[in-house]
């Protein structure tokens, strides 16, 4: 009998630029062709049915154009296509095409295809390059920084996936100004949830503006507020993946509102939009934290009214069995030995640490379903 110790210890750079502007294909194609493109043959550019039409096809046509050898592969837009199956679909297409290690994904879209294809460029070839070019509110708050990929099964959500970091982040801004009114909402949730969590100001800023991007070209008359909400978006999700990329401990605050929200969100088999499931989830973990002392009633007054104002839900749907809901919540991944684990926000603009240095506590099944039934 023997032994053999392998040492691979190695220190990995995942750093990357985040580039904020309007109307980033030129930046991108200048820097495709500089450093970022390196070692690179060819491109798969992914996004999904709604994106393709407004901005997949001019990008291809832009590549092809300037000599890149290009291939452009959608799916069905919707959470819906966020599973396994979609995944294979597109893995096979780019075997097909040709595409090996020397290839690269550009993601162009919002969460569901910065998720995907973030997921296929970790699992290709063992692992190639890619870019997010965000289309998005929500996209740019929740997907472009921090690496995370996953996909939906019917049991769970972002259960399934990896911590994959692109090369760069593109955010273009212009490209909002697309989104109908519904997505507008969609996309601000997350943003609520970073000033709950991480910025008082931030929060009162919102408080003072968000509704102006709700009216009729809102995101077009205010693009002040659009770049504000982007950088702080970042600057604030940064702050947290810098310290804890891998979700030890401290990365679990970004859960904020998503306990609740995610499990809904499956529950509604996907009827309700990401923003919307964690604006429910927000307004009910301020409750709960209320009833914990956490937070004043003035406060959780204070960001059901801001969640209002952007245009989002509150309230469980009356189709919601509280039972349902309770079972639900033990697919969530802060699940620890069979308990249900909370982030809470304590006030507004920071989040409850306890005593042990851990920022999510266990709560009582019990306790949960009695407090559930009584803030719906």
């Amino acid at each position: 009998m023997s032994k053999f110790y392998v040492e691979l210890k190695k220190v990995v750079d995942d750093s990357y630029d985040i580039e904020v502007g309007r109307n980033l294909f030129d930046t991108l194609i200048k820097d495709l062709k500089g450093s970022l493109g390196e070692g690179i043959s060819r491109y798969a550019i992914i996004t999904d049915s709604n994106v393709r039409r407004l901005y997949g096809e001019k990008l291809y046509e832009r590549l092809v154009n300037e000599g890149f050898i290009v291939d452009l592969i959608s799916f069905p837009a919707g959470e819906e296509s966020k599973v396994r199956a979609t995944k294979e679909m597109i893995e096979d297409e780019m075997l097909t095409k040709g595409h090996r290690r020397d290839s690269c994904i550009i993601a162009i879209g919002g969460g569901v295809v910065t998720d995907l294809a973030g997921f296929v460029a970790g699992t290709f070839g063992r692992g190639i390059p890619f870019i997010n070019y965000s289309t998005s509110i929500l996209g740019s708050a929740d997907a472009s920084v921090g690496g995370k990929t996953a996909v939906d099964t019917p049991l769970a959500t972002n259960l399934i996936g990896l911590i994959y970091q692109p090369k760069k982040v593109y955010i273009d801004l212009a490209s909002w100004e697309t989104l109908p009114k519904e997505q507008i909402s969609n996309g601000l949730a997350e943003t609520i949830k970073h000033a709950c969590l991480a910025d008082k100001s931030f929060f009162e800023f919102l408080e003072a503006n968000i509704e102006k991007l709700l009216e009729p070209n809102g995101i077009h008359n205010h693009p002040e507020i659009c770049e504000h909400i982007a950088e702080k978006n970042c600057k604030i999700k940064y702050e947290v993946v810098k310290q804890d990329e891998r979700e030890a401990n401290l990365r679990q605050i970004l859960n904020l509102g998503h306990t609740i929200g995610r499990a809904i969100e499956t529950l509604s088999n996907y009827s309700l939009l990401h923003g919307e499931a964690v604006a429910i989830g927000l307004a009910m973990q301020a409750q709960i934290g209320e009833k914990l002392g956490y937070v004043t009633k003035e406060e959780v007054e204070r960001v059901i009214a801001l969640i209002e104002k952007a245009g989002l839900p509150t309230k469980l749907l009356d189709s919601m069995e509280t039972e349902d809901v309770v079972q639900k919540l033990y697919t969530d991944k802060k699940v620890r030995k069979g308990k249900i684990r909370f982030v809470f926000q304590e006030g507004i603009g920071q989040i409850k640490q306890y005593e042990d240095g851990n920022y999510s506590i266990a709560l009582e099944e019990d306790f949960i379903r009695k407090t559930i039934e009584e803030v719906r």
